[in-house]
């Protein structure tokens, strides 16, 4: 293993000296190399999309991140320097006050750890270890520490909310060691004052994206200064809008920052220290935002616009810094594999698998691995689906700039299908026109092809005559997204059913049918006001199959409910068919089979003739009269379910359903109503498919295929072969203009909310080539969505793609202010790794050691804990008052399990603290999330633990949303009516399922989406009043969408909120009644001022309520 290890090591070190020297060698060549008649240097590149600029304290350096490396260059341009090489991505660099060193940000090890390195190159030196992300933001005046966010820990004390994006602002060695805490404030820079402790910064409030402009709410960034001595933060801004980045001028009686003020973009601008709202503009760049303002100490300034760097005197004009690189960046296209099957379609006779991975799509065999790709295009291809020979597939494209339709076949006839074909012909089945096609679906006679034009109208095409017919007006279909609604072609082609959204019920859907004759007419078969789906066909087409919520433990919420299967009958026979006993079916069936074999005696002539029928033989019969009477409900359980197929006979439901962790394939004998399950698969998202025989059932599930026999439940995994070249450069580019796209189709808002957004892309488009990685890209796409001004916007990265490092939390809070041997017990977090009846450990105890590892002074002990959540851990415990010593083993808990610790302990502290305060008289509950858990919690204490007090403190703050403003306004708008009275005993009041008594709501900046929308129902209702801060106007609804590069998705708000006065909800604020800001040193030591207010205007309520009765 060690030599595993050293080779592995010394191959990595090889590789980056290997790319150090080209760049050197390259470098060397371009300073050395003297021009002749007959010579010429080489060319470098002219750098765009550069970030994080900031200047030398000399005024003489600038440092700055391009394409994920650290370069320094002369602040008076020229050749760029390139001071890091490693393929991780570096950002965020920042000068020693000597000029000499630089700390910086990498992901070298999965997260971002700080590191430093010379600033005239060299090998960089790891300072910080956590698995959280440390980010730096200035050396000390004597340049010994670096400080830096992370959200690491709170004090015992600080009764601010735990959740990771409130940083914590510390300070460490530049050798490294552990880490001291400077305040509990999320700090988002640092310019120090004169004594090298006190500092500017800027703050945050809320979750929303960092990269969002023109925002004017409560949420918006403030300047602050920080007092080291009093440990107080003052606000020195009151601007409505964004400030941000100030830094000291050399005075230090004045100060520099950015701010979007009077309506306008980020410029710099100046102002005294104690008059931070009297201002001077420095600059006035136009249309978008000036970035990563720094200051040298001789008040040279140096920001960012546009992806180039640029430097100005306070009394001068902006300089561009002409800035040449020369490097080894080059993108070539990557042969290997990059993407899971998703979008499966197979052949009638399950031979042939069509699947789409990375965008492309592919064709497979149930049988062999062999695989072939048939499309190669940058752009997105998906909804593959085979027509009923298997001979053509058709799919939806992008590869036009919109989703168009193509087909492909195979080119030689003498080649066997897909799969083995050498040539595949692509072409578009519609003209260039800019129309909108998508969802593709085949005829059963394979004659024609319904689609989706427009993303909400159903359409059919003769794939002979091109002639087009609409089989829907669009109306019922409101959504916009790529997969408006779904729909199922009959057995005998003459219908379609289909998913509709009927009487504004928006996103209530029902099932309906229509003919595809081209009438229009929707006849709704459900209309039953719960959510449908899974729309499938049955028993030969007279019947449909689709899943329900309708009986299920409903959802407080617009998801989460369970679902059942249901069967709806299209014709009488059919359902007295289908509710025959077992006994009853089984004579039938016998029967039939007496029938056939009497027939196997007929010639054959007349057995051909007969087996043709009369015209109209195979058509469905529907019956609407009472239809609605024929629906039955199959699944004798509700679970959460993601797809359902009925057998041809109509015997088995198979379906998938999740009832513990994930999604387990299941069988229901429909007739004895049992149910099994038939193949345990325990998988996040799966999609299943019945072949024409009805013998195999195709199971996706996190991107691997398997069959499963529907006798016996034998499963065979199905291999493929995804290999591809991928083009990253392209797929960037065609994501980028997908975004556009996107943004043009579904933002809620017409005209992109006054952004010229063709513009712009225009605009932002040569910066594409300057971008090599997924954080320069998705730092792209949000500061172009950032320009709608709408909240839910933004793009996002769920990895980098790495393992690395993960530290293991202990479910202890330590003394952050602790500098001696070992550390210092502050408190055992209830139902953590200490909390058990056998361990000893309690506050002020000292942990000495790690796995035998002694923790001495101002060591880094995070390394102890790295990849240790959930083994076991021996740790060696000293208690100062006993002078004992003794060692526990404990199983460490992750980050995310201790911040859930922390969110129960904030909890049960209100409840204290409200309880305390009302002497017994109020409760209090937090809602966490407008969903369905929330609620249930809210509704269990309100109606339970504290059904008898007089009043509720409803807690809002720090809620991400959901959708549950109207579960919250009948919960909290009970009016008592009646007594429930056993012997003159009052037993019960009504509405015993509302609350009826005094309460009032806290909310904060902190609140987004549906926590905006309800406590403006609440407000609006008159149900009680709103105590805390402004919440910034972010009611809408979003949809995120994941791109053909897995770990990259977006954000737009689709759904708007508009009020009887015809304004949107999006972007008004919500102002309090009672408006109270908590500030960071009370929060610091334990006190609430939001918290405490409500409780004290409650009691008013509660002593002026009049109720009657008991």
């Amino acid at each position: 293993m060690k030599s595993l290890t050293c080779q592995r090591d010394c191959k990595s070190i090889s590789q980056r000296m290997n790319k150090s020297m080209r760049v050197m060698l390259l470098l060397l060549v371009m300073l050395c190399q003297q021009p002749t008649a007959n010579s010429q240097q080489p060319i470098a590149n002219i750098p765009l999309w550069m970030r994080y600029n900031v200047i030398s304290p000399q005024g003489d350096k600038i440092a700055f991140s391009y394409k994920g490396d650290i370069y320094v260059v002369d602040t008076k341009g020229g050749l760029a320097r390139q001071i890091t090489t490693t393929e991780s991505y570096e950002y965020n660099p920042i000068w020693s006050n000597d000029g000499k060193y630089l700390a910086f940000a990498s992901d070298r090890n999965a997260n971002f750890d700080i590191y430093v390195v010379a600033s005239d190159g060299g090998v960089a030196k790891r300072i910080t270890t956590n698995s959280v992300s440390e980010i730096p933001l200035a050396f000390s005046n004597d340049d010994t520490m670096i400080y830096y966010s992370a959200y690491l820990q709170k004090d015992a004390d600080d009764v601010q909310f735990p959740t990771p994006w409130l940083t914590e602002l510390y300070k460490v060695s530049i050798d490294g060691g552990r880490s001291s805490q400077v305040t509990a404030a999320t700090v988002c820079s640092v310019s120090f004052d004169d004594d090298g402790e006190s500092f500017l910064y800027y703050d945050r409030k809320g979750s929303e994206d960092i990269w969002r402009k023109h925002q004017t709410s409560s949420v918006a960034r403030d300047i602050v200064y920080y007092d080291a001595n009093d440990k107080t933060h003052t606000i020195l801004t009151t601007n409505i809008g964004e400030d941000r980045a100030p830094r000291f001028l050399s005075d230090k009686n004045e100060m520099v920052f950015l701010s979007e003020r009077d309506g306008d973009n980020f410029n710099v601008y100046k102002s005294s220290i104690d008059d931070a709202d009297n201002v001077t503009k420095i600059t006035d760049f136009p249309t978008y935002p000036v970035r990563f303002l720094t200051v040298s100490d001789n008040d040279v300034l140096c920001y960012n616009y546009q992806g180039e760097i640029y430097t100005q005197t306070l009394d001068g004009e902006p300089e561009k810094v002409e800035i040449q690189i020369i490097n080894d960046h080059e993108e070539t296209p990557e042969l290997g594999v990059f993407g899971k099957a998703t979008d499966i379609a197979i052949t009638p006779d399950g031979d042939l698998i069509a699947f789409v991975a990375r965008g492309e799509v592919f064709v497979t065999s149930e049988e062999y691995q062999t695989t072939k790709q048939i499309t190669h295009t940058p752009e997105a291809e998906s909804y593959p689906t085979f027509s009923p020979d298997g001979k053509t597939l058709v799919y939806v494209s992008e590869r036009d700039g919109y989703l168009n339709l193509y087909k492909a076949e195979v080119v030689r006839e003498e080649e066997l299908n897909f799969t083995y074909a050498t040539l595949i012909n692509e072409e578009p089945l519609f003209d260039d026109d800019g129309i909108e096609r998508g969802v593709p679906k085949f005829s059963p006679d394979g004659k024609e092809l319904a689609f989706i034009e427009n993303r909400n109208i159903l359409k059919v095409v003769d794939l002979k005559t091109k002639k087009v017919r609409q089989i829907t007006d669009g109306t019922q279909h409101y959504r916009n997204d790529d997969y408006c609604f779904e729909y199922e072609w009959s057995p005998d082609g003459k219908w379609f059913a289909l998913t509709l959204i009927s009487n504004m019920r928006d996103p209530y859907s029902d099932v309906g049918i229509v003919s595809s004759n081209g009438d229009m007419k929707i006849r709704n078969i459900t209309e039953s006001a719960y959510i449908t789906s899974h729309v499938k066909w049955a028993l030969d087409g007279n019947a449909i199959t689709f899943v329900s919520n309708r009986y299920g433990m409903r959802s407080h919420a617009s998801w989460g409910s369970q679902n059942d299967a249901f069967i709806a009958f299209l014709n009488q026979e059919s359902y007295d068919k289908f509710r025959m006993s077992k006994e009853e079916y089984d004579v039938m069936k016998m029967e039939q089979k007496k029938d056939e074999d009497d027939k196997k005696g007929d010639k054959k002539g007349e057995s051909d003739k007969g087996s043709k029928g009369k015209k109209g033989d195979g058509d469905i019969v529907v019956e609407f009269d009472g239809l609605e009477d024929r629906i039955i409900r199959l699944t004798p359980m509700s679970s959460k379910m993601a797809g359902i197929t009925l057998s041809k006979d109509g015997d088995k439901l198979f379906f998938l359903s999740a009832f513990e962790k994930g999604y387990d394939l299941w069988e229901l004998d429909v007739r004895e109503k049992s149910t099994k399950i038939l193949k345990k698969l325990d998988v996040g998202g799966a999609d299943i498919k019945l072949n024409k025989k009805g013998d195999k059932l195709f199971v996706l599930s996190g991107g691997n295929l398997q069959t499963i026999e529907t006798k016996g439940g034998k499963s065979t995994p199905i291999k493929y072969d995804a290999t591809m070249w991928l083009d990253r450069a392209a797929e960037r580019e065609y994501m980028y203009n997908h975004i556009f796209l996107q943004e043009n189709k579904r933002l809620f808002l017409r005209n992109s909310n006054g952004a010229d957004f063709a513009q712009i892309k225009k605009d932002f488009y040569p910066f594409l080539k300057h971008i090599n990685n997924n954080y320069d890209f998705v730092e792209l796409m949000s500061e172009i969505l950032g320009e709608l001004n709408v909240s839910h916007s933004g793009a996002r990265m769920r990895s980098n793609g790495k393992s690395g490092d993960v530290t293991a939390c202990l479910g202890l809070l330590f003394d952050v202010n602790y500098d001696g041997d070992g550390l210092l017990i502050d408190e055992v977090l209830e139902k953590g790794p200490f909390d058990k009846n056998n361990s000893k450990v309690e506050a002020g105890n000292i942990i000495e050691k790690i796995d035998g590892i002694e923790i001495v002074k101002d060591m880094d002990y995070y390394p102890l804990l790295n990849k240790k959540v959930g083994r076991q851990v021996l740790v060696s415990v000293y208690n100062p008052d006993t002078k004992k010593r003794w060692e526990e083993i404990v199983k460490p808990i992750s980050l995310g399990t201790q911040n859930e610790l922390l969110y129960q302990r904030w909890v049960k502290h209100n409840e204290e603290i409200v309880d305390s305060l009302s002497n017994g008289t109020l409760g209090y509950v937090h809602i966490r999330s407008m969903g369905d858990a929330s609620y249930r919690d809210v509704y269990a204490d309100i109606l339970g633990k504290y059904n008898r007090r007089k009043g509720i403190v409803i807690d809002t703050r720090f809620n991400g949303g959901g959708r549950l403003h109207e579960d919250i306004e009948i919960l909290f708008s009970g009016e008592k009516y009646l007594e429930q009275v056993i012997r003159d005993s009052v037993a019960c009041v009504m509405p015993s399922r509302r609350y009826i008594k005094p309460s009032i709501m806290i909310m904060g900046e902190a609140n987004y989406s549906n926590a905006h929308g309800t406590p403006w129902v609440y407000k609006y209702k008159k149900m009680g009043k709103l105590v805390g801060m402004p919440v910034p106007g972010t009611m809408s609804s979003v949809t995120w969408e994941t791109l053909q590069d897995e770990n990259i998705y977006f954000g737009l708000p689709v759904v708007g909120y508009r009020t009887e006065e015809g304004y949107y909800l999006e972007n008004t604020q919500l102002e309090p009644d009672i408006k109270v800001k908590n500030t960071p040193e009370k929060l610091a030591v334990g006190i609430d001022e939001q918290l405490e207010t409500a409780v004290k205007e409650l009691m008013k309520d509660v002593e002026n309520y009049d109720y009657w009765g008991e």
